[in-house]
């Protein structure tokens, strides 16, 4: 299983950890209480695979050769697909889709759309659960304004109730492709995606999807 260069850091203290307990259980514990703490010590290295893991994503033909893709940037849930007023970036009114990420998904995430990032912004706040409505808004985050050939799409990294990191390796006046990797959230969030209002969009809320590889719209 390949883990996330995102996650190096908090992935190997956290196996660290856990073998540390399983040393500690093997030399000091015994009996069912022993059992117990290496239970303990086991489950916390499995979860830190599992949380850090990144699988290869297959970017759909068609969003590779057609720029006006929206491709689904994390896996999860649809929450919300809803209009808003966008006044970072679109300043516009737009729709924003949004996709809660629990924290048995990837959390590795990826771009959905294809052109020049015009604009980033990190914003500390608050740390509402995920799947609130006003945790776009609230909530610390990171948000990424992109330039396509079709429009104008924004989308944001939100921190939730146990996600306290971002990672984000966008600036200003790069050049993102769909489905290319541009960081991650830890440890439970949500990505909202602003497009305009003439796109088409595909999903709808309570659809599962799979980032890089699920196709949310067109940017028209």
């Amino acid at each position: 299983m390949t883990l996330t260069r995102y996650g190096y850091d908090n992935a190997l203290l956290m196996i660290g950890i856990g073998a540390t307990i399983i040393t500690i259980s093997y030399i000091f514990a015994r009996g069912w209480f022993g059992w117990v703490i290496t239970a303990l010590g086991t489950l916390i290295i499995c979860f830190t695979l599992w949380f850090f893991r990144d699988p290869e994503r297959i970017i759909p033909q068609e969003a590779m050769q057609d720029e006006s893709i929206i491709l689904a940037p994390a896996d999860g849930k649809i929450v919300e697909v809803t209009p808003v007023q966008e006044n970072n970036y679109l300043h516009s009114p737009a729709i924003q889709i949004s996709i809660f990420l629990s924290p048995l998904d990837v959390h590795v995430n990826r771009s959905p759309v294809t052109g020049s990032v015009g604009f980033y912004k990190y914003m500390p706040g608050d740390y509402l659960v995920a799947w609130h409505p006003k945790s776009s808004e609230l909530n610390e985050q990171s948000r990424i304004g992109v330039q396509t050939k079709n429009g104008k799409v924004l989308f944001k990294q939100i921190t939730g109730y146990l996600a306290r990191r971002i990672v984000c390796e966008v600036k200003e006046g790069d050049i993102l492709h769909s489905g290319e990797k541009i960081g991650m959230m830890k440890f439970g969030s949500r990505m909202d995606i602003i497009v305009p209002t003439t796109s088409k969009i595909n999903v709808k809320i309570g659809d599962v999807v799979v980032g890089g590889e699920t196709i949310l719209g067109r940017v028209e």
